[in-house]
């Protein structure tokens, strides 16, 4: 029989072994059916599911883009435009008493009504490029390049609590140092209340600011986690790594890429999860961390993938290109935009399409890949677009400005 292999991660283990207790195993046959499977009466009792939140970057916890409203048929207008001091690249958020909340370089959270007015808004110390949330009771919370997450009344903009990542010498400015905190990643708010955040680590922190527990990580955790229904944890991290963390905090696994991941994992029903890396390629994980495909694109991929109520997975990549991906890793077919895209796309209730590029349009295909319409804004589009029930989409670009379209 086979001496045990030493290890220090899962990535020191073959085929689909875990690293536990120092020793490369085999992981337990439970624990991959629990990622999956429907909740018991017993997981109801120890995963507590209250109110949904309102809102959240990819609109749950799982970040499919799926949309219940359907986008307009022709193209839309502008129905009015807010001006920021600085780049919007935050995606929206829609609250239940009519605000449109967004973060922006100016370093402030923005809460907007539905005609365009200022109803409040935050300072914040430096750049904001996450996207806020909203809980079912109506607390906002945000994070920003000056190491914290914040949580505020979002009737008000009142400040509740706040919540520094790490312990970071340098934690304004730009370049490793001063980024290694930076609360970008997220928030994501789980079935539980949860709130889940990356920095210098994945957090997870109660709705009273409490920290739950953190995860280290071997680099910055840029995007959002996502939460699979049994409270499991997934992350993406700098260190090329997508990492699966407990409900109490531990590791379940590592996926090792080839590149940065900062693309925020999209979980489809099955537990099957994808993710772009900087190594130019669109994965597919098993629950278990064992890969299913790999799809390779042209350069690097940072939006998070959208999933079809079909299952055919949607992304855009550096090379200009968008793609459109059946479950079994074949390419359905593909759209080509003018620049880079950065923003995730949204799927609408009938399966069509929305995302932007930087070459300053918002664009809008049919399921099979042709264009609907397109609209031309002020500036790269990396902002990742929301709709609303009445048809009205919201959306930042470079050009300091959240549109609001509507059909004309």
């Amino acid at each position: 029989m086979p001496l045990p292999v030493a290890c220090g991660s899962d990535n020191d283990c073959k085929l689909a072994r875990i690293c536990e207790a120092g020793q490369c195993v085999w992981p337990k046959e439970p624990a991959a059916v629990s990622c999956v499977a429907p909740a018991t009466a017993k997981d109801a009792a120890t995963i507590p599911v209250g109110p949904p939140a309102q809102a959240m970057f990819r609109f749950e916890p799982q970040h499919r883009g799926r949309s219940p409203y359907r986008l307009p048929a022709q193209r839309p207008g502008i129905r009015w435009t807010f001006e920021t001091a600085g780049p919007i690249t935050s995606s929206p958020a829609l609250s239940s008493d009519g605000l449109v909340l967004v973060g922006s370089h100016d370093g402030r959270l923005h809460a907007i009504d539905r005609q365009g007015k200022s109803r409040w808004s935050f300072a914040t110390g430096d750049l904001i490029f996450s996207s806020p949330a909203l809980s079912a009771s109506g607390a906002v919370y945000v994070g920003s390049d000056d190491d914290f997450l914040y949580a505020f009344d979002g009737k008000n903009g009142k400040s509740l609590w706040k919540m520094r990542a790490g312990g970071c010498a340098q934690t304004l400015g730009v370049g490793p140092d001063a980024s290694r905190c930076d609360v970008d990643g997220g928030p994501t708010i789980g079935l539980d209340g949860t709130i889940y955040f990356g920095g210098d680590a994945v957090y997870a922190v109660n709705p009273n600011g409490d920290l739950r527990w953190r995860f280290a990580t071997g680099g910055h955790v840029s995007a959002a986690p996502a939460v699979m229904p049994d409270g499991t944890v997934i992350a993406g991290s700098m260190d090329n790594n997508v990492y699966a963390i407990n409900k109490d905090g531990t590791k379940r696994w590592d996926f090792r890429a080839r590149g940065d991941v900062e693309s925020s994992p999209a979980i489809e029903e099955d537990g099957t999860i994808y993710f772009g890396s900087d190594d130019n390629k669109l994965y597919a994980i098993s629950p278990l961390g064992q890969i299913v495909w790999a799809f390779s694109t042209g350069d690097d991929i940072r939006a998070t993938p959208a999933i079809g109520r079909d299952g055919t997975v949607y992304v855009g990549s550096f090379d200009g290109l968008f793609y459109a991906v059946h479950r079994d890793g074949t390419p359905a077919w593909t759209f080509r935009t003018g620049d880079r895209i950065l923003s995730s796309a949204l799927v609408d209730a009938a399966g069509a399409i929305l995302f932007g590029s930087q070459d300053d349009r918002l664009y809008c295909l049919e399921p099979d890949g042709k264009l609907r319409w397109s609209v031309e804004l002020g500036g790269d589009v990396d902002s990742s677009p929301i709709l609303a029930a009445d048809g009205t989409i919201y959306v930042g670009t470079d050009d300091k400005k959240l549109y609001a379209l509507h059909a004309l």
